[in-house]
């Protein structure tokens, strides 16, 4: 799904933080779900954990209690996401207790984060990326077959333009509709009726709910590509709370934060989001971070692809001194002051390059037709 719903907030008691603070007391709200049952909390949990789990481990003196709120977003499950609009609706509450200082840290997934925050907040964190691809998930009638041997106007479920302009364009023979919910919800809506042959999901939340056995197919980049920042979750903190940002720079990766900055610029120059298709697929070999981008009407029959990289070397002079931590260091909404900032400018200006090129080819056009046929749905 598009867009992460509620928040839960975790007290954590620190203990020697830092040698001038002895004991600090650090809470952490989460982007989840809202659901009915604890069973149905399980991914929302799983990835809170993940992170609580890396603090932790650098800071043992730990204690942490779970609140869970919802949000604006939560509410609305009856409509296709990309008809929602604004991811704002699935943050903004979030941010408000933030700001408020009600909780120090916010935990989401990062392809629920729009590209340009608020003033005044940051992503202190980006996690190592878990596999970012999309997986399709047959109906138990179909177990063996692939998108490509379903029959005719067999029925795939997903929400999501990007997904559904990509596939339409490769699988002509089959059919899309919405299907909203949590992941349980969509592997129920799948396995208890006869609606859907197949839904697609991302990888990663199959494998952090230890489902991979339901993966039939991972669907490689020539078949559809992913979602900026999909498979990362991203910790946002207040921009100002230096202490905060040194205790959860540590949990940066530095590939995973340069592939999301430059997805994250070529996405904002594009000024795409959830109602629009647009998807990318980075890799970092030999020292070289690779960025393709795509744009694509709503059937898929008109698109654009194009492929740029650049060096992600640190420059030696720059790596002798590092940013201090400050809001003006900002990379599409990323603080990231431990990770060179020159190989940070690159990657940000790759995706800005790349957005350029495919403006320059048409690309405005393409969403901008997409943008008013979705909206007309």
């Amino acid at each position: 799904m598009c867009c992460s719903s509620v928040q839960r907030r975790l007290r954590l008691l620190l203990a020697e933080i830092t040698p001038c603070c002895p004991q600090t007391t650090v809470r952490m709200g989460l982007a989840l779900q809202l659901m009915l049952s604890d069973f149905l909390l399980q991914l929302a949990r799983i990835q809170t954990d993940s992170v609580a789990d890396r603090l932790k481990e650098l800071y043992p003196d730990v204690h942490l209690e779970i609140v869970a709120m919802s949000t604006i977003g939560d509410k609305i499950l009856d409509t296709a996401l990309s008809k929602i609009g604004e991811k704002s609706l699935f943050t903004k509450e979030l941010e408000n207790a933030l700001e408020r200082n009600e909780v120090d840290l916010v935990v989401h997934s990062l392809k629920d984060l729009p590209t340009t925050l608020p003033p005044g907040f940051t992503i202190g964190a980006v996690l190592k990326r878990e596999n970012p691809h999309d997986a399709v998930v047959l109906h138990p009638n179909n177990a063996g077959k692939t998108l490509e041997t379903l029959p005719e106007k067999s029925v795939i479920g997903t929400s999501s333009l990007r997904r559904a302009a990509q596939l339409k364009k490769r699988f002509p023979h089959l059919e899309f509709r919405d299907i909203r919910g949590n992941l349980n919800t969509r592997l129920k809506k799948l396995d208890e009726k006869q609606d859907f042959a197949a839904i697609i999901l991302a990888a990663a939340g199959l494998k952090r709910m230890g489902w991979e056995n339901r993966i039939s197919t991972i669907l490689e980049p020539e078949d559809c590509m992913y979602a900026v920042g999909q498979g990362a979750l991203a910790v946002e903190v207040r921009a100002r709370d230096a202490d905060i940002l040194e205790m959860v720079s540590v949990l940066h990766d530095p590939e995973t934060v340069l592939r999301c900055i430059a997805e994250r610029a070529f996405l904002r120059r594009l000024e795409g989001g959830c109602s629009v298709p647009v998807a990318v697929h980075t890799q970092v070999k030999d020292s070289q971070l690779y960025l393709t981008g795509a744009v694509y009407s709503l059937d898929g029959s008109d698109s654009l692809k194009e492929t740029m990289q650049t060096s992600t070397a640190a420059d030696d002079k720059v790596l002798q001194s590092l940013e201090e931590v400050d809001e003006q260091v900002q990379r599409v909404g990323v603080t990231a002051s431990k990770i060179p900032s020159d190989a940070q400018d690159r990657a940000e200006r790759l995706g800005m390059e790349l957005a350029d090129l495919l403006l320059s080819k048409g690309a405005k056009e393409i969403l901008t037709v997409a943008r008013q046929l979705n909206d007309s749905r």
